[in-house]
């Protein structure tokens, strides 16, 4: 794996890269959950830095492109994370998320190991090349139907309908139904953050925008 950190326990390491369809017990999702807050400060810390004079709604359309799943994805793939990582079956829309919850369950366990600097660090180095890139803050899915919608749908706004999820509990598939401008698109994914994005790029689909 190209990372530029050494672990001082290998342990660590070898947990963040054990997915739950290989081990149920001893996996990475509480790495995960770690790496996921690790992330979230070090980059928001990042683009504070970065774009001093940039409001606060720009700022958050940065971050959240730069923690999502796609983006988390692409790193794990620099670094040749895939590799290595432990896995069930890697397919479909599910290979994206399988290898972002990775991303984040190591960079959990470097701060587990070394702590935030270090950890912050890391991240800094990895994510300010993409922050860099993003001249412009990027807006998701959600972001733009709902700006359309307010503009041409006399301000409403968009409705999502969550189902119950289905599958395994520790693998569970979600299914979300967004209504706007007369017009309904499903998504599905595996979260319920997940399934709104995709429910949203396609009812832009059917909107044509």
């Amino acid at each position: 794996m190209k990372l530029n950190y050494e672990f001082k326990n290998n342990e660590l390491l070898n947990l963040a890269l054990t997915q739950s369809g290989i081990d149920a017990k001893h996996n990475n999702e509480r790495l995960e959950f770690i790496g996921d807050r690790v992330l979230g400060l070090s980059v928001a810390a990042m683009l504070y830095d970065m774009y001093p004079t940039e409001a606060e709604g720009n700022l958050a359309r940065r971050h959240a492109f730069l923690v999502s799943t796609d983006t988390l994805a692409r790193v794990a793939l620099s670094i040749e994370l895939d590799k290595q990582l432990r896995h069930g079956h890697m397919t479909g829309g599910k290979t994206n998320h399988i290898l972002a919850n990775a991303m984040e369950a190591v960079l959990g366990a470097i701060f587990l190991d070394s702590g935030f600097d270090t950890a912050c660090k890391i991240i800094t180095d990895i994510w300010r090349d993409l922050a860099s890139a993003e001249i412009t803050a990027p807006k998701d899915a959600k972001t733009t139907l709902q700006e359309y919608v307010q503009k041409n749908g006399h301000g409403d706004l968009p409705v999502y309908e969550y189902d119950e999820p289905t599958g395994a509990s520790h693998n569970p598939e979600f299914k979300v139904t967004v209504t706007a401008l007369g017009k309904s698109a499903t998504g599905i994914g595996a979260s319920k953050k997940l399934a709104s994005l995709n429910a949203a790029e396609k009812l832009l689909k059917v909107l044509e925008i």
